[in-house]
């Protein structure tokens, strides 16, 4: 496999699954070819495939987001809703200056030569990288939470707690990351949607059946040191754009694609909204960076929603984390592509994991600069940078959109710069 093929893997392994006719790709998923990527799709299946795409983990931590910044601060999880969504549409006109373009890293490498698609790929990776390790704590932290005193002894270390939990997944996840065919997870990994609507209601009805209500715990209306911390969570929920040239190449009627987006959008952003205020209103000030570990686990609602919690990260880590292992697979000469240097660099990928896992497990805080690192940049920053290169925009520097969009690029670096800061100072404060 070439650079070329490299980046549609990535492309189509950003976050979930995407349906071409009877056939599936995925952010957390499977590689596209030429072949199929001619656009089969309709435009409802594109929008499923976009909500697959903006429905992740990152809807446990809202809430958690929420009360960093205080009630106002929803009016953030707006804006930046609204700024990524126009950054996906300059996405597309992106790949409207050149038809054969269908994957992100080949739009930096439009506007920028191949040290714009390094550039594109590299923060791909790293946020993969990074969003794989967020999986095993997420684990750790929800099993932790449900059997607290659980732990063993080897080689006369005490393991216990959350690191216990951590090896246990590795173990669980260890098997899938050393399969040839990844279409049966691929397709388990396309319930992005499904598990968000579940994990959404399983929360009301603990909040409304279950005896915790809705008494408005949460009173601060604005906490300016927790806002830069807001911003990365909420920013970390738009982070599909590196999926989002397969879905628009993917579609039969191409002009639909803006709807497809606004569809997308509006109905994601209500979700997380609702979430974020459900879950501050339930829990207040003492909302913990997984919603999850706030619900009773002695109530139906609550294992419904910590259990669909549990079972996608382990179906989605395999699909997360194979672009990582075809890239580094790659450099091995071709007649060293076998069987078992892809389960060697596979093992050591989910090693290397779990030792990040063990040594920074703040799930929050992770996800906070993920956020704040790689989210704002690559959902914000580069769409903005690219499209003003490849339109030519930035020869007219006073044009009303040329003003717009250097605007949001400022305020984006600002947010990046600010809130990777404040995330890092947070992990560095904790370990």
């Amino acid at each position: 496999m070439d650079d070329d093929s490299v980046h549609r893997t990535l492309s189509g392994h950003l976050h979930v699954a995407l349906l071409k006719g009877d056939k599936q790709n995925d952010v957390e998923q499977q590689p596209i070819t030429a072949a199929n990527a001619g656009g089969a799709t309709s435009f409802v299946k594109t929008c499923f495939n976009g909500l697959n795409a903006l429905s992740g983990v990152g809807i446990l931590s809202v809430p958690y987001a929420l009360a960093s910044g205080g009630w106002l601060s929803l009016i953030l999880l707006f804006v930046i809703a609204l700024a990524t969504f126009y950054t996906g549409l300059l996405i597309q006109r992106c790949m409207d200056a050149k038809s054969d373009i269908r994957t992100y890293p080949e739009v930096g490498e439009l506007a920028f030569g191949n040290n714009g698609k390094i550039i594109v790929s590299v923060f791909m990776y790293v946020e993969l990288y990074l969003v794989a390790t967020g999986f095993l704590i997420l684990e750790g932290d929800n099993l932790n939470n449900m059997f607290p005193d659980v732990e063993f002894k080897l080689l006369g270390f005490r393991i216990a707690g959350q690191a216990f939990f951590v090896l246990v997944i590795a173990l669980i996840i260890l098997p899938s990351v050393w399969l040839d065919n990844m279409s049966l997870l691929s397709f388990v990994s396309a319930s992005g949607v499904l598990a968000s609507a579940i994990i959404i209601g399983s929360v009301f009805w603990c909040g409304a059946f279950d005896g915790i209500g809705f008494q408005h715990k949460g009173t601060t209306l604005i906490n300016w040191k927790g806002i830069p911390n807001s911003i990365s969570l909420f920013a970390f929920c738009y982070c599909a754009h590196p999926v989002f040239p397969t879905l628009y190449t993917s579609m039969n009627n191409k002009p639909q694609f803006s709807n497809v987006l606004a569809f997308c959008f509006i109905l994601c952003t209500f979700c997380y909204a609702s979430m974020a205020v459900m879950g501050y209103a339930m829990f207040g000030s003492d909302i913990q960076s997984q919603i999850t570990l706030n619900l009773p686990t002695g109530k139906l609602s609550s294992l419904v929603a910590i259990y669909t919690t549990l079972v996608n990260p382990i179906c989605k880590y395999a699909l997360m984390t194979l672009p990582i292992v075809t890239a580094i697979k790659n450099r091995f000469p071709s007649n060293y592509n076998t069987k078992p240097l892809t389960m060697l660099i596979s093992t050591s990928v989910l090693v290397s994991n779990v030792t990040v896992a063990l040594a920074i497990p703040f799930f929050g805080s992770l996800m906070s600069l993920v956020g704040a690192f790689l989210s704002v940049t690559a959902s914000i920053i580069l769409p903005c940078v690219c499209y003003l290169k490849i339109s030519g925009s930035y020869k007219r520097p006073f044009g009303f959109e040329t003003v717009i969009i250097s605007s949001i690029i400022l305020i984006g670096v600002v947010a990046a710069i600010v809130g990777t800061y404040v995330a890092l100072v947070e992990i560095i404060g904790k370990i």
